[in-house]
């Protein structure tokens, strides 16, 4: 599925390494959220209450700053250069969030949308398995 999303998408678009980090965050928050979902439903039929509160748990900052901190040591150096610059990047912190987890979140979110557009969906699913483990 999301290798029909992606035919073409380099011909038509900036290579990924050209879009700002938070550009980067946006799309990997959408492909996080649809790898979660998906695994969620993998199994069996669930209740879609059910389901929004299980997935709430995984796509929370804390969790996506927990998943960084399983991979960290899988990363390249450039995927790490990836996940540094959606960290660093000023952005506007919600209230319920703590500032380092929303900050690592940015993060993992700008590396997901980085590999998401390099067309590198198996490099970006295994990484993501480790959430699941």
């Amino acid at each position: 599925m999301i290798d029909k999303v992606l035919e073409g998408f380099c011909e038509k678009h900036l290579p990924p390494a050209q879009y700002g980090a938070l550009t980067l965050a946006y799309i990997g928050d959408c492909v996080y959220e649809l790898y979660v979902r998906s695994h969620l439903i993998s199994d069996r039929d669930h209740k879609v209450n059910e389901l929004h509160k299980t997935a709430t748990k995984y796509v929370c900052a804390g969790a996506q700053a927990a998943l960084f901190h399983r991979i960290e040591g899988l990363l390249t150096d450039e995927e790490l250069d990836i996940f540094r610059r959606g960290r660093n990047t000023k952005s506007q912190v919600p209230k319920n969030a703590d500032m380092q987890d929303y900050r690592a979140a940015t993060g993992m979110e700008a590396l997901i949308g980085y590999l998401y557009l390099q067309g590198e969906t198996e490099r970006m699913t295994a990484l993501l398995a480790h959430i699941f483990d």
